[in-house]
């Protein structure tokens, strides 16, 4: 088991989610790929979208439903700064996480966080469990309280 797989079980273990780990067969580098290998509405697809705030140069997590874009200019407001490309390399570092397969938890230093609140319109969600081809399906409350997101308005 990766490391990165290792640590979004222990994330899920300390917030007393119950939920398995799916290996998916297909691939889940996309929300469309996601939604196909679950077999679930694109919506219901936890996007996990990372910017770099190019004040404090740390990373900000965006959890959006499958189907939604980010406003960047929206996401800048919620951040309260300006807002860049994240790169892989930031990525990485901050979250442990390859771009593709970055979950909502268990990164390796805290991220602060903000949610998209289609999410919450659906009894499960799928999101990534560290690696392009892992996911899981847990409660969107539950997902968000250990993700310690916050809510708001950053979609097209």
């Amino acid at each position: 088991m990766s490391k990165s797989l290792k640590r979004v079980r222990a994330a899920l273990e300390a917030a007393e989610m119950n939920v398995d780990i799916l290996e998916m067969t297909e691939g889940t580098r996309t929300a469309a790929d996601a939604a196909k290998a679950a077999g679930c509405h694109l919506d219901q697809i936890v996007k996990s979208i990372i910017f770099k705030g190019e004040a404090s140069g740390a990373a900000v997590l965006f959890l959006t439903a499958g189907g939604n874009q980010v406003d960047s200019e929206k996401a800048a407001k919620l951040a309260g700064e300006p807002l860049g490309k994240a790169d892989a390399g930031l990525i990485r570092a901050q979250t442990g996480f390859a771009i593709g397969g970055v979950a909502p938890i268990g990164h390796l230093s805290p991220i602060r966080a903000f949610y998209d609140a289609r999410l919450m319109a659906f009894e499960t969600v799928w999101a990534a469990a560290g690696t392009p081809r892992h996911v899981f399906e847990a409660p969107p409350h539950a997902l968000i309280t250990a993700s310690d997101a916050c809510p708001g308005d950053f979609t097209v």
